[in-house]
């Protein structure tokens, strides 16, 4: 005898976002082929947010530090748009991003190049590099003339809000 076990529009959204924080739009989409009606994944989600298991606060700040250390603030900025979350929410978290971004592009670019390009076509490159991951032509015209070292040296970063103790756990 086969046993199917069918699981609820909750018990789905629970599974994915004990792997990872979702956005509602994410949600949304990985539940309507499971679900009867658009609202009964509604009426799923609500009740997610209502018991604060899902969260546009957490799903940003779980982007963002997901993120960080590779895009740029415009680039991340974009895939929060994508996820249709409110607009302070994504303002906020970007303003956060905009404090670092010198810092971080710093660090990305010591990571692949490592030096300032002597050849036109390999500072082309790199300057492509940058603005692809989204980070500002002004912060990628610093990188690449080896200005920004001295924004990484003692720089936190960790863009994210503090948890805990302060020591990375949440």
């Amino acid at each position: 005898m086969k046993l199917s076990l069918k699981v609820s529009l909750k018990g789905r959204a629970l599974k994915y976002l004990a792997a990872r924080e979702h956005s509602r739009l994410e949600l949304q989409r990985k539940l309507a082929p499971h679900a009867e009606s658009p609202e009964q994944v509604d009426a799923a989600l609500d009740e997610l947010e209502a018991r604060g298991l899902l969260s546009a606060e957490r799903f940003a700040e779980s982007m963002v530090h997901r993120k960080a250390a590779r895009f740029g603030a415009a680039r991340i900025q974009a895939e929060l748009t994508q996820h249709r979350l409110p607009s302070d929410i994504a303002q906020a978290v970007v303003r956060t991003l905009r404090d670092t971004e010198l810092a971080r592009a710093h660090a990305l670019w010591v990571r692949r190049y490592g030096e300032v390009a002597q050849a036109p076509q390999d500072r082309a490159k790199q300057v492509r590099f940058l603005t692809a991951r989204g980070f500002s032509s002004d912060v990628v015209r610093r990188v690449t003339r080896g200005e920004g070292g001295e924004a990484c040296e003692g720089a936190e970063l960790d863009v994210g809000p503090e948890r805990g103790g302060g020591d990375g756990e949440p």
